[in-house]
This record gives structure tokens, sequence and C-alpha cells, in this order.
């Protein structure tokens, strides 16, 4: 079983919406899951037909059918699609894939649907096939879905076991892997857990076991002494019970990689 990051180009975000001095130019990544039941694509990249969003975030496009053969695969020869949530910059190849299932939260089909939300047709297009899922689901031995609110209500994440530990395809529950360490670095010392052995430098990729990424070590946990403990996004510690060791982004190239503690914490709360 491997993961394969795909390139499908890039966006400007305004100063104002990034909360940033300049705007901020951010990649598309999605990633293409081998498995022995099947190819799973996670993301499609930037949609197009709305002028308005092109003025605004200046995507520049790359075609998923190049990216996919560069990565040996053609839309075809796919079975699987998850979306981690429907905004354009994410599901913007699904019209390519017309037949295939698509797995989505059913709360974020229907937030979809509602109009304002998305490129509409990007959502009900000639051959769309949705799969609705109320929460977790194991859709193929190994391969899970699990929600992960927050960007949006529906968000969802793809945790893929492997032998050496999990990859989480964790889409945008976080725009960058310094905000997923620092979520797990709470939550790390919430439960009292020493920092944890990991890191390298940033920009590892794909699937070679290079290393890259934020890491996560650093100083012993000092959670709950003389304060309250830093909250931290409470799905954290379902992902933590898959084991992961490396987390990668939907708009970072950064890579997180470490391990996570077990166990539940009582400070996890949304924020």
């Amino acid at each position: 079983m491997s993961v394969r990051r795909l390139d499908l180009g890039y966006f400007t975000r305004p100063a104002e919406e990034a909360g940033t001095p300049f705007p901020r130019v951010e990649p598309v990544l999605a990633y293409l899951v081998r498995h022995e039941a099947g190819l799973l694509l996670f993301d499609t990249g930037v949609g197009s037909g709305d002028p308005a969003a092109d003025a605004r975030y200046r995507p520049r496009r790359r075609n998923l059918r190049e990216a996919l053969a560069q990565a040996g695969a053609e839309p075809a020869d796919l079975d699987l699609v998850v979306n981690c949530h429907l905004h354009f910059d994410h599901c913007g190849g699904n019209p390519l894939l017309a037949g295939r299932p698509v797995l989505v939260q059913r709360r974020e089909l229907a937030e979809a649907r509602a109009g304002g939300y998305t490129i509409d047709a990007l959502v009900d297009f000639p051959g769309a096939r949705y799969e609705e899922l109320d929460g977790e689901a194991e859709v193929w031995p190994g391969v899970h879905v699990v929600p992960t609110p927050g960007h949006t209500d529906g968000h969802q994440s793809l945790v893929v076991e492997r032998p050496e530990g999990a990859v989480v395809l964790v889409g945008q529950a976080f725009d960058f892997a310094s905000e997923f360490a620092s979520d797990e670095m709470a939550r790390r010392a919430a439960l009292g857990a020493p920092g944890g052995a990991g890191g390298g430098a940033p920009g590892g990729t794909e699937d070679s076991g290079a290393p890259g990424g934020t890491g996560d070590g650093g100083a012993p946990g000092a959670g709950g002494a003389g304060g309250a403990a830093v909250p931290y996004r409470p799905w954290l510690d379902r992902l933590a019970g898959f084991g992961p060791r490396r987390v990668v982004f939907a708009h970072d190239r950064c890579v997180w990689e470490g391990a996570m503690p077990a166990g539940g914490g009582a400070a996890g709360t949304s924020r």
C-alpha cells in the first residue's frame, strides 16, 4: 500500500483572508492511494466556472489527467474518490470522474447543495455518484475516513494504515504542518506526555520515506501545572488511536512526522 502526492497547481489567498500583510500563495495537493483493493484519489484539484473566484484567488491549475499520468494512472483506473470537503479547490476534478463513487460526509454534501458554498457545477454534474457517510467508515481494509470538523462542519480526513505506522491525509483540517504540530503538542501537554521523537528538515514529499516535516520533538509537555491546559481539536484523540507516523496536508508541502501518544485528554475542544 502506498500514498503518492499529486501537485495540482496553486492559488493566491488574499491577505485579508490569510491574515497576513501580503497575499499568500498556497499549493493544491491531492493524494493517490494504491491499495490491493484498488486506487483511491483524495481530493481532485481546483475547479473552474466561477469568474469571481478566479479573480479573487488567481488559480493556476494543473490538469488532473496529466498529474495522474505522471503517477502511472489515468481517470479510468480510479475506484474511489474521497473529498476532504467540497470547496472548489478540493473537488475541482470531480466532473472528470463521473461514475466513480465519491465518499463525502452527509452534512457536507447537504451544505454544498444549499448554495453559496462552492461552484454548484462541481457538485451535481452528469454522472455524479455520492456515497454519503455519517461519521467514520473503513472503506477498504486499513483505510479509514474520519470526521475532522473545523474548516467546515463536514470536513473529513483519510487514514491509511501501514506496517511502519499510519499516514494521515488530513486535508484542510489544518492549513499548515506547523499548525498540526502546535495542536499535537497541546494535546501532548494535556496528557502529560513528554515531547516525542521525530523531525527532520521541512519539505518531505510523497512516499519515499525521506526525512521531512516539522516533527514533534521539543521540551516535555507543560499542560496543566500552574494553569489551564491549552485546547486542541478533540478528534486528534481519534487520529492518535491509529498510531500515525506521518501527516500530510492539502495546502502545505511540508510533512509532520513523529509519534502521537495514545489516550484522550480533557482539554480537547474546538477552536
